[in-house]
C-alpha cells in the first residue's frame, strides 16, 4: 500500500513549549493558530474564566501573539474571522446559561459578543467572508449550519435532503463554500449557500468512516477510517452522481511514522494534519 507522507506546514515556536495546547487550527487563508494557557483542562467542575494566548504563524514564517481574557471554554475550538478577531467555542453546551457558548474577542483579546450554536460542536471553521461553519456529533441532531459572526443563522442542512446526516464527521471549509462528508451514509455533500439555483449537490460515496476530506476539481480524497484504516488516505473521482473510487493508501507524518491522535482540518484541497504533541502542523495538497 503506497504512503504518502505529509509536508511540513508550521511549528508552535520553542519558546510556547512549556504552555498547554487547548486546540490548534489553520484557518481559512492558511495562517496556524495555537489557542495555550497555563494548565490543562479540568475534565469535570465548574469553569472560571482565564486568560489564553494565541500563537499565529503566518505562511511566511512571522508570528503574532493575542492575548485573550476570561476564556470561557473547557473542551474550545478556534478560529479566525478574517478582520482579525478570533472564535472561541465551547464544544458542549447542555445549560440555558451556555448562551454565550460562543465568545468573539477583538484583536487585542478581548470580548466583544457571544451566542450559542448548540451542543456537541464537531467543527467550528470559518470562511473568507467571515460566517461560522459549524457541524455537529451525534448528540445533537442539528447537522450542519453557517451562523454570522453576530450569531444569526445563515443557513441550515434541516432542508437540504442530505442522506443520513446523524453526525458531521468530515468538514472542509473554503472560500465561502463548504464540504462535507457525514456519518451515516458518507455521501460528499457540496455547500454552496449562495448559489440559489442549486445550493447543495450530494454524491453517493462507498469510502466509510473518513474525517477530512480534500477536492480539486473533480478529484477528492479522504482521510481517516474506522480500525486498521485511521491512516488511511483513499481517492475518488466525481461523475454525475458518485464517487468512484480510485485507489487507497497511508498518509504518514513528514518522517513516515504513523500518527497516534490528532486532529485534521480540511481546507480546499488541503488537509492539515497535527498530531500529537500539537506542536506542528504537516499538509497534504490534492493539487499537487
Amino acid at each position: 500500500m503506497q504512503t504518502t507522507a505529509l509536508v511540513p506546514y508550521a511549528h508552535l515556536p520553542r519558546a510556547h513549549h512549556e504552555r498547554h495546547v487547548l486546540t490548534s487550527t489553520v484557518d481559512v487563508f492558511g495562517t496556524a493558530h495555537w489557542l495555550l494557557g497555563e494548565r490543562p483542562p479540568q475534565p469535570r467542575g465548574e469553569i472560571r474564566p482565564f486568560d489564553a494566548l494565541v500563537v499565529s504563524v503566518h505562511q511566511d514564517g512571522s508570528v503574532e501573539h493575542t492575548e485573550l481574557s476570561a476564556v470561557r471554554a473547557r473542551w474550545p475550538h478556534l478560529d479566525r474571522l478574517p478582520d482579525g478577531r478570533f472564535v472561541v467555542a465551547a464544544s458542549r453546551a447542555r445549560r440555558s446559561k451556555d448562551s454565550n457558548q460562543v465568545q468573539v474577542f477583538d484583536a487585542h483579546g478581548h470580548e466583544t459578543s457571544s451566542f450559542s450554536v448548540g451542543d456537541a460542536i464537531e467543527h467550528l471553521l470559518v470562511d473568507e467572508a467571515g460566517h461560522v461553519w459549524v457541524g455537529h456529533f451525534d448528540e445533537n441532531p442539528l447537522g450542519i449550519r453557517r451562523w454570522s459572526a453576530t450569531g444569526r443563522i445563515a443557513w441550515t442542512s434541516d432542508d437540504a435532503r442530505i442522506p443520513g446526516l446523524f453526525d458531521c464527521y468530515a468538514l472542509n471549509v473554503s472560500g465561502t463554500a463548504a464540504w462535507a462528508c457525514p456519518y451515516t451514509d458518507f455521501p460528499l455533500v457540496e455547500i454552496r449557500p449562495d448559489r440559489p439555483e442549486r445550493p447543495v449537490r450530494v454524491w453517493a460515496n462507498r469510502i466509510r468512516g473518513s474525517h477530512a476530506v480534500a477536492v480539486h476539481g473533480d478529484r477528492v480524497a479522504f482521510y481517516g477510517g474506522y480500525g486498521e484504516e485511521r491512516h488511511r488516505l483513499a481517492h475518488g473521482e466525481l461523475t454525475e452522481a458518485s464517487v468512484e473510487p480510485t485507489g487507497a493508501g497511508v498518509l504518514a507524518l513528514p518522517d513516515g511514522a504513523a500518527s497516534g491522535r490528532r486532529r485534521a482540518v480540511g481546507r480546499g484541497s488541503r488537509i492539515y494534519v497535527q498530531a500529537e504533541p500539537c506542536t506542528a502542523w504537516g499538509v497534504f495538497d490534492l493539487s499537487n
